[in-house]
């Protein structure tokens, strides 16, 4: 297939620009994607600021990689997917109309999600964090910071049979929280007072579970308090901005498991976004409140933006084709 697509460029600190580049043709074991559309991600955030390490301008599509869309090529060897399927993908320049990706790093998505938007790679995200932060029924578990995957986390957790106590700064996301089933919310306001609220809601023991959602120190902080002995604090948040410092001496004196709770096999990736999949397809988890903005590519940069700045009921931005 030749010709050529729009593709979204940063050309640097806080400048996005579409181009026209070439249409990428699948390799063996690849199937290219006509997009429908891609999830923007925190992660996004430190290129977009101009980073001395960042080199400018970045390729086409680059930075993307929560793309969803419907398979237009094959390449050789590939089974299993036919031109035509629409599925999600974990793939790497989808910031653009077209994107490759490797077959196995592509699920199928069912009829029951037709029409819906489907950013897989946070979806998936969730799920795998969930996993590994072992909640159980009759559990009192903390989240610290819901947006977006805090959000899906309050609904996994409190689905569970876990209690959920939700924290965060905005009242937008304190009622998300109770919406998705938080049985208890509190205002990120005021550390100590955090912390007393949780030790009087648990009678003194504090959570069996905790999971810092939000990649900033303070959270992170809050979290190990929050942490009852031998509890596990689970660390969704994405801490890109550099080292991080740990009351040590606490984690110690409570015996705490610390689970950092991020993946780069893609196979556990795929097993994430196949849950989630299956979670969404069936009715038990339904995400699409969650998605609050909507860009189109030519917009890429005031997506971004909103991101950062996450403008009163903010969540997730999406970028749509």
């Amino acid at each position: 297939m030749a010709g050529t697509m729009r593709a979204a460029i940063l050309e640097g600190a806080g400048r996005a620009r579409v181009i026209e580049a070439p249409i990428p043709e699948p390799g063996a074991g690849q199937v290219r994607i006509r997009l429908e559309g891609c999830g923007v991600c925190a992660s996004n955030l430190t290129p977009w600021a101009g980073p001395a390490w960042m080199q400018y301008p970045t390729a086409p599509g680059d930075l993307g990689h929560e793309g969803w869309g419907v398979v237009d090529a094959l390449g050789d060897g590939v089974d299993g997917l036919a031109v035509g399927d629409r599925v999600a993908a974990l793939s790497y320049k989808s910031y653009a109309e077209y994107d490759v990706a490797e077959a196995t790093n592509v699920v199928k998505l069912p009829a029951a999600l037709a029409g819906q938007p489907f950013p897989g790679e946070p979806l998936g995200c969730a799920f795998n964090i969930f996993r590994r932060s072992d909640i159980q029924a009759g559990q009192t578990v903390a989240i610290v910071g819901v947006g977006f995957l805090g959000a899906i986390l309050t609904r996994l957790a409190s689905q569970a049979g876990a209690r959920v106590i939700g924290i965060s700064r905005r009242g937008y996301s304190l009622d998300l929280a109770r919406r998705m089933g938080a049985a208890e919310t509190i205002a990120m306001d005021d550390h100590n007072g955090i912390i007393a609220q949780v030790k009087d809601l648990t009678g003194g023991a504090f959570c069996e579970r905790v999971v810092e959602a939000v990649g900033k120190q303070w959270p992170l902080d809050l979290a190990g308090e929050l942490t009852g002995e031998r509890g596990r604090m689970i660390v969704a948040g994405y801490h890109q901005d550099g080292p991080r410092q740990v009351n040590m001496w606490l984690w110690n004196w409570r015996g705490l498991d610390v689970i950092n709770a991020h993946e780069r096999d893609p196979k556990v990736y795929m097993q994430g976004i196949r849950e989630a999949v299956d979670a969404v397809a069936s009715g038990r988890l339904d995400p699409s409140s969650l998605y609050t903005h909507r860009f189109p590519l030519e917009r890429l940069g005031e997506a971004l933006d909103a991101t950062r700045d996450r403008p009163d009921g903010f969540l997730k931005a999406l970028v749509t084709f």
